[in-house]
C-alpha cells in the first residue's frame, strides 16, 4: 500500500511518447472525417457516391501497407530501439499529411490527383503500422507490472485526444464555412495542421529514454533469424488470440470513429455539425474513462473486463445503430454508449498485446499480426458500410460487427490472466 502511494507516474515521459501517437491518429482520422468534402475534388465530380466509394477504397488500400510497416518498423524497433522507430513513424506520417494538404484536384491534373493521394496514404499506412506496435511495446516495457494497465491507458488517451481534435475541428469548420468553402479549401486545413503537429511531436519525442527491457534484450533480438516465422512457430496461440480480439477492436474503432460519420450524413441524412458534435461528446467520455478502466484492469484483471466488452458489443451494436438518425439526442447516445463500452478494451490494449510476445519479438509480433487484422477488418469498414448502404442493406454491417463480437468473446475466454505479470 505504501509502495502504491509513493509511485509517481512519469508524466513527461508518457506525454512525450503519446504526443507522437496523437499526431499519427489525428492525421489518420481526418482523412475519414473530411472525406465527404474532398472526395469529389480528388475523384471525378460527376457521381458523388462513386467518388466517396473510391475515396474509401483508397483508405482501405492504404491499410494493407500497415502490416508492411508493422514488420519493417517493428523489426527495426526490436533491433535498433523503440525510440528511433517512433521518431521515424512521425516523419512518415507528417510528410503524408502535408502532401494531402497541397494535393492538386482532379480537375487540375486528372488521375494524377488520386495517384498522389494513394502515395500519401501508403506512407501514412506504413507509418501507422509501426507506430501502434512500437508505442504499445514502449508503454508496456516502461510500466511496473502492477500498473501496466494504467500506463497502457495513455495510448488511447492520446488516440482519443487526436480524434477529439479532429472532430472538434470538423464541427468548427462545418459551422464557420459553408459547404462550397469546405469542398474548395476547408478540408485542406486539418492536413496542414497535421504537418505542424509533426514538428511538435518530433521535438517532444526526442527526449524519451530507451526502455531498459529493450537494452537488456537487444543482442538476443539481433540474433533472431526469420522473426516473422518465429512468431508463428513459437507463439501460434498468441498470434491467434491477437487476431481474434483485434478483429472486434478494430471494427469498434473504425465503426465509431470513421465509418459512422459519413454513414450518418450520406445515408441517414444527419446534419454534419450534429454528427461532429455527437462524436466529440462521445470521444470526450472515451478519453475520460481510459485511466479508470486501466486501473480497474490492474486491480480486477484484464479478462473479465474484456469479456464484458465483447458481450455488450454483441448485444447492443444493432440497437445503437438504429439511433444514428438526424436526431441529435440519438446520435449522442449512440456514440457515447458505444465508445464508453469500447474503453474496456482500449484501456489495456497495449498491455494485453505486449504480454503476448517476448521482448525480442514484441514489436514485430504486434506490428505484423495486429496490423494485418486491422487491414482486413478495419480498413474495409468504411467501404463496406458505404457499399451495403448503397445496396439497401445498411443494417447488415452492424450484424457483422455483432458476429465478430461473439467470436472475440470465445477467443478472450482462452486468454490467461496476466495482471501483475512480468514481461518476458
Amino acid at each position: 500500500m505504501t509502495q502504491t502511494a509513493r509511485h509517481r507516474l512519469p508524466i513527461r515521459q508518457l506525454v512525450a511518447a503519446s504526443a507522437g501517437n496523437t499526431l499519427e491518429w489525428f492525421d489518420w482520422t481526418i482523412f475519414a472525417t473530411f472525406s465527404v468534402y474532398f472526395a469529389t475534388e480528388v475523384f471525378p465530380a460527376g457521381n458523388s457516391t462513386a467518388a466517396q466509394v473510391n475515396t474509401f477504397a483508397t483508405y482501405a488500400l492504404a491499410f494493407f501497407f500497415r502490416p508492411l510497416g508493422g514488420v519493417l518498423l517493428g523489426r527495426f524497433a526490436d533491433t535498433r530501439g523503440r525510440k528511433p522507430a517512433m521518431l521515424l513513424t512521425i516523419v512518415l506520417m507528417a510528410v503524408g499529411s502535408v502532401l494531402i494538404a497541397v494535393l492538386p484536384t482532379f480537375e487540375q491534373v486528372g488521375w494524377f490527383s488520386p495517384a498522389l493521394l494513394l502515395l500519401a496514404r501508403i506512407a501514412q499506412g506504413i507509418s501507422l503500422g509501426g507506430e501502434v506496435s512500437n508505442a504499445s511495446a514502449y508503454l508496456g516495457e516502461i510500466a511496473p507490472p502492477e500498473r501496466r494497465g494504467r500506463y497502457s491507458s495513455f495510448f488511447y488517451i492520446s488516440t482519443g485526444a487526436a480524434v477529439l481534435s479532429a472532430t472538434v475541428l470538423g464541427f468548427v469548420l462545418a459551422r464557420t464555412l459553408d459547404k462550397a468553402d469546405m469542398t474548395s479549401y476547408g478540408w485542406r486545413l486539418p492536413f496542414l495542421l497535421g504537418g505542424v503537429f509533426g514538428l511538435i511531436a518530433l521535438w517532444l519525442r526526442r527526449t524519451i529514454p530507451e526502455t531498459e527491457l529493450f537494452r537488456s534484450r537487444r543482442d538476443s533480438a539481433q540474433r533472431v533469424r526469420n522473426p516473422l516465422w518465429r512468431t508463428l512457430r513459437d507463439h501460434p496461440r498468441a498470434v491467434g488470440q491477437l487476431i481474434g480480439f483485434s478483429m472486434l477492436s478494430t471494427l469498434c474503432y473504425y465503426t465509431f470513429f470513421s465509418a459512422l460519420t459519413p454513414f450518418a450524413v450520406t445515408t441517414r441524412g444527419a446534419d454534419p455539425a450534429d454528427v461532429f458534435l455527437a462524436l466529440s461528446i462521445g470521444t470526450a467520455v472515451f478519453i475520460a474513462l481510459q485511466y479508470p478502466m486501466g486501473a480497474a484492469a490492474d486491480r480486477f484483471g484484464r479478462k473479465p473486463q474484456l469479456l464484458v466488452w465483447a458481450a455488450l458489443i454483441a448485444v447492443l451494436i444493432v440497437p445503437l445503430s438504429l439511433l444514428v438518425t438526424p436526431n441529435l439526442g440519438g446520435l449522442i447516445v449512440a456514440f457515447t454508449v458505444g465508445l464508453a463500452i469500447y474503453t474496456a478494451m482500449t484501456s489495456v490494449a497495449p498491455a494485453l498485446m505486449s504480454e503476448l510476445f517476448p521482448t525480442e519479438l514484441r514489436a514485430l509480433g504486434i506490428g505484423a499480426w495486429y496490423n494485418l487484422t486491422v487491414a482486413v477488418f478495419g480498413g474495409t469498414a468504411p467501404l463496406l458500410i458505404s457499399a451495403l448502404a448503397g445496396a439497401g442493406l445498411q443494417n447488415v454491417f452492424f450484424y457483422y460487427v455483432a458476429g465478430a463480437a461473439v467470436i472475440a468473446f470465445f477467443v478472450i475466454r482462452t486468454l490467461p490472466e496476466t495482471k501483475g505479470s512480468e514481461l518476458a
